[in-house]
Parts: C-alpha cells; sequence; structure tokens
C-alpha cells in the first residue's frame, strides 16, 4: 500500500469500466484509452489500494473480492464527482445544459410529447437526454451516476433514491369492442379473472401495478408475477392490437387512453371497480444528489402537463 495516496479520478474510472466491461480492452476503448494506458492506471491503483483488483490467472476479467467493493464504492464516488461538476456548471441556472432523464416505455410516448414543449419553453438552455428502458435498469443507471433523474411508476423499491409525485394514473379495463363487459359502467377485477388475460412481459412493472391494483390472486404460474396469463405482449401498442383481435383483455393506463392508444384497434375501456387501482408517476433522483432541485422542478413541469 502506498502510504499517504489516494486513487485518482481516472484510476477508479477505469475499474468501474473494466467491472463494466470485464475486458481489458473494451474498457479501454470506452475510456478512449490505450489499453496499456488502463492496464498501467488499474496496477498503479492496486498498488495505492495494497490489493489485486483483478484476478489476472484466469481467462478473461475476473475482479477479486476487493476489486468489487472498490469497484462499487468507485461508482458511488464517481457519481458524487458527477454531480459537483454538474452542480457547479447550473449554479444559479436549474436545468440549464445537459440532463440525462431515465423513462419507461409505458410513460414515455403518452406523457412526453405535450411536456416536453413546455419544458423547452421554460428553460431554453436545457438540453435533455432521453433514455427509454426497463425501471429496473434505470434505476440501476440512476444510481451509478449514469442517469440524472427518472421518470418511473411506483410501487417499486426505491431504496436510496427521492423522488417528486407527477400524477397518479388510473388503470382501466381493456376488452374487445364487442365484449359483453361494454354493457357494464365499471368492471371488477373478478369478472376480468374469468377472462383470457393479456399482460405486458416480464419486466414491465405495470404488469405487477395492475395485478397488485386489482388484487389478483397467483394462478397456476411459471412466472415471477405469480400469475398466469394468457398472452404477453411486449409493449402496449401490440397489448392493444392483441385485445381488439379478441384474444382477451387486459389493462391499460389512462394516460396512455387518453393520448388515443385504444384508438387504434376495436378497443373498449371501462374503470376498474376496485379500492385503488392507479400508479403514481413520479421523477426519481439519487438521495443526497445534487441534482434534486431540478428533479423538483422537472417534476413540477411534467405535473403541469400530464
Amino acid at each position: 500500500m502506498c502510504r499517504g495516496m489516494i486513487p485518482t479520478l481516472r484510476q477508479l474510472q477505469y475499474l468501474k469500466l473494466l467491472a463494466e466491461h470485464r475486458s481489458f480492452s473494451r474498457a479501454a476503448e470506452a475510456a478512449h484509452v490505450t489499453q496499456p494506458t488502463l492496464s498501467a492506471g488499474v496496477q498503479e491503483l492496486e498498488k495505492i489500494l495494497g490489493a489485486p483488483v483483478v484476478d489476472r490467472g484466469r481467462a478473461g476479467v475476473i475482479l477479486t473480492a476487493a476489486g468489487e467493493e472498490a469497484a462499487a464504492r468507485a461508482e458511488a464516488i464517481l457519481a458524487q464527482a458527477e454531480d459537483l461538476v454538474q452542480a457547479a456548471r447550473g449554479a444559479g441556472q436549474p436545468l440549464a445544459g445537459r440532463f440525462r432523464l431515465g423513462v419507461i416505455p409505458t410513460i414515455a410516448p403518452f406523457l412526453l410529447p405535450g411536456a416536453l414543449p413546455a419544458l423547452r419553453a421554460r428553460y431554453p438552455k436545457l438540453r435533455l437526454f432521453l433514455r427509454e428502458d426497463l425501471t429496473s435498469r434505470l434505476i440501476a443507471q440512476l444510481k451509478s451516476g449514469a442517469l440524472d433523474a427518472a421518470l418511473v411508476a411506483l410501487p417499486y423499491d426505491m431504496a436510496g433514491l427521492e423522488w417528486a409525485e407527477v400524477a397518479e394514473d388510473e388503470l382501466m379495463a381493456a376488452f374487445p369492442a364487442n365484449h359483453p363487459l361494454t354493457a357494464e359502467r365499471r368492471v371488477t377485477p373478478e369478472r376480468l379473472e374469468a377472462e383470457d388475460l393479456i399482460l405486458l412481459e416480464d419486466g414491465h412493472c405495470l404488469r405487477e401495478h395492475a395485478l397488485a391494483a386489482c388484487g389478483l390472486e397467483p394462478g397456476r404460474t411459471k412466472d415471477r408475477a405469480g400469475y398466469e396469463a394468457a398472452f404477453a405482449a411486449t409493449s402496449l401498442p401490440t397489448l392493444v392490437q392483441m385485445v381488439g383481435s379478441g384474444l382477451g383483455v387486459s389493462f391499460l393506463p389512462a394516460m396512455a387512453v387518453d393520448a388515443g392508444l385504444a384508438d387504434a384497434a376495436a378497443v373498449a375501456v371501462r374503470p376498474l371497480e376496485a379500492e385503488h387501482p392507479a400508479r403514481q408517476i413520479v421523477v426519481a433522483w439519487r438521495a443526497g444528489s445534487s441534482r434534486a432541485t431540478e428533479g423538483r422542478l422537472l417534476a413540477e413541469v411534467l405535473r403541469g402537463a400530464a
């Protein structure tokens, strides 16, 4: 161990990239340096730490226990350093410059088209970078510092995060336009249980939200959600087409219905007769992040467009 020395941010970045890519060549490419440069930086880091971070005796790149611990801490330190830079650049000018926002696919096409013009008008210096992905991956990117904030839906495990509410999004029953349920003003979850149920693929939080909001019991399932659906859809537009083709019934968020998604097929929608059939749309950021004020301002603009 080199006494009195501490790792540089560059060395920590090399370790972080090595942990992500599990390859010296790919990590070097991501860092925009040569492989010998990255390798030398990692070796210097090992001298400072007094322990190897990479097991070089095996095929490929495998981090040691010390390496895994150092990589996790490096990720947090680099995220804080990024926060420091962005806070300094945006001092006195919130939502100016680069802002990386993640958004889940069951929100993006329905909320953002109306919100982005308002956001641009209010914060003309904002350079917004959008990344659409599933909640689990967005939360991981948020915690690693790859995103500044994320537009997601609750309930979800939000440990280590803070958030501001944008809107409550009601969940509605959806079924073919010629279905007997069209005679009902409101539909109970029990009526849907008797039908072939179409849900989004496992990994979409809307799947769990719909089942939880309606209190549907687990069936003869083979998936994590605990419910056996007749079919699984990859996206909401695909789900609507499947319902309109008579393959079954499903749930749609009200913001998608209001955006005209159900009009794309022969689909009828009705409110659900349930205790709280809704999901909570929020803007989330890392706890303690310097982007907290901007996250709240962003939520405020989105709230006006919801």
